[in-house]
């Protein structure tokens, strides 16, 4: 071989090498290989409940640094930790919990401010006004101490009672009277503005039991008055009295469609089933509005429930099958989320085009009639199909019409109607697209994933497919 031709080949060779070596980084990032780093490819977070107590033990230590990308305090933040005399508070141990987070770059969940359980002596003397009083202060003084500082607060922990009544816990903050979680989350808005509002509860995870149900209409009714609450938690303890089920995705769904975030706060799974950790993930991914996940605890020893329940993703310090499952299902999730949906702002006119379809939401033949049902059509650009969005919620066409629903159950008929301000004619534009009406909490929706002209709209359970997604062009 001549020598011109062994350079050509050599530096042939030279090129090919330093190709691969800045392709291989390229295709290790495409996946990433903690929890918290794949749950973020996606925009959400994946974290762990942390105990001051195990601060001090390394492999603990080693691995929630490693793994996760958001934190809960497991008992240092709840009110006997926080306020064990009546005016005395003590964040000795919360603010270890707090300071190792930040300090491993973590954000961190607040857990939790009003709650039946976990009250000390001092509070559990006490009734009626006093006791609303004292619970009042405690949200001031503890949201105060974190101010700017929390990503979410769970505001009312476990207020509904188990069973098929989908009634409240009697409890002693219950007996204070009805509008105690009202009272709650009104208190916590004004003592921190910037951290998300939830309420976290167990055994809602199934969207056909009264619980579930009962919590839902209570996040509704908060939505349509103006209650601020930003978030839903489901804590998913699952076991044999509780086990998954395949409508969990429905429930998330359904809170999300409400116009609040679903957070799944304190997950464990009795078994530890990959198939199951993976589902659990996968619904989540499957809804923009849910934020992120929380394993409760860090390793199956570290676990409430023992480690012979065997519930979480770590044996001391082995990854289990359960944990390979997660991690591939995070990584095969879509980026994002993005919002699919930007509200026209006030006053500005656009056209609200169906994802599926691609057809405009029209009023049929230019018609201003009170009661006529709108429909799809073929954009146009014409008045019958541009629409403004107003700050109560309404959304106009012809200056005056509002969209307006007939009612609210499934298949009632979405009609143009002059506006009067009723709840039946306000919506919220959600980010995974829906459209939700105020007053039924259902979306609105293309009859029978109907994408032909003439097919008409209606309310209808949200269900993610693409006859209820829709974006809001400019003018054409």
């Amino acid at each position: 071989m001549n020598g011109l031709r062994w350079s050509l080949i050599v530096g042939a060779l030279g090129v090919l090498a330093v190709i691969m070596a800045l392709m291989a980084p390229l295709r290790a990032d495409a996946a990433a290989s903690t929890l918290g780093a794949a749950a973020a490819q996606s925009g959400r977070y994946f974290g762990t409940a942390i105990s001051a107590g195990r601060l001090g033990d390394s492999q603990y230590t080693t691995i929630a640094s490693r793994e996760f990308n958001m934190v809960t305090a497991e008992n240092e933040m709840k009110i006997d930790a926080t306020e064990p005399n009546r005016g005395q508070f003590n964040f000795t141990n919360g603010d270890r919990v707090y300071n190792w987070a930040v300090q491993n770059g973590k954000r961190v969940r607040g857990h939790t401010l009003a709650w039946h359980g976990q009250q000390p002596g001092w509070m559990q003397s006490l009734s009626g006004s006093s006791l609303r009083q004292a619970m009042i202060d405690h949200i001031n003084g503890v949201m105060s101490h974190y101010k700017g500082k929390i990503y979410a607060w769970d505001v009312v922990n476990e207020a509904f009672a188990d069973g098929n009544s989908g009634g409240r816990r009697d409890s002693n903050l219950q007996r204070t009277g009805n509008d105690w979680i009202e009272v709650a989350f009104r208190t916590a808005r004004a003592a921190d503005p910037a951290a998300k509002l939830c309420y976290n509860d167990y055994n809602i995870d199934n969207w056909t039991w009264a619980k579930t149900q009962g919590v839902y209409n209570m996040v509704r009714d908060f939505k349509q008055r103006g209650v601020p609450i930003d978030c839903v938690g489901l804590q998913s303890h699952f076991n044999g009295n509780s086990p998954y089920n395949s409508n969990y995705r429905t429930t998330i769904s359904s809170f999300a469609a409400l116009g609040v975030d679903v957070q799944i706060t304190e997950l464990d799974i009795q078994g530890g089933s990959p198939q199951t950790y993976a589902a659990v993930t996968n619904d989540c991914l499957a809804v923009p509005r849910c934020a992120g996940i929380t394993v409760w605890g860090v390793r199956d020893q570290d676990s409430w429930l023992g480690a012979g329940a065997s519930p979480l993703l770590f044996n001391g310090g082995n990854k289990k099958p359960a944990y390979d499952a997660v991690l591939n299902a995070l990584n095969a999730a879509n980026p994002g989320p993005t919002p699919t949906v930007t509200p026209t702002p006030p006053g500005d006119n656009g056209q609200i085009k169906g994802v599926a379809s691609g057809r405009c939401l029209d009023v049929p033949n230019a018609s201003t009639t009170d009661g006529t049902q709108v429909q799809l059509w073929d954009c146009n650009g014409q008045s019958n199909q541009q629409w403004s969005s107003t700050s109560a919620g309404e959304i106009k066409v012809y200056g005056n019409k509002c969209l307006d629903a007939a009612g609210t159950g499934n298949g009632t008929k979405v009609q143009i109607y002059g506006c009067w301000g009723g709840d039946n004619q306000k919506w919220r534009v959600n980010s995974d697209g829906s459209i939700v009406g105020v007053q039924s909490g259902r979306c609105l929706d293309a009859v029978g994933t109907g994408t032909a002209n003439g097919t008409q709209i209606q309310l209808y359970d949200c269900s993610g497919g693409g006859n209820q997604k829709w974006t809001w062009t400019g003018r054409s």
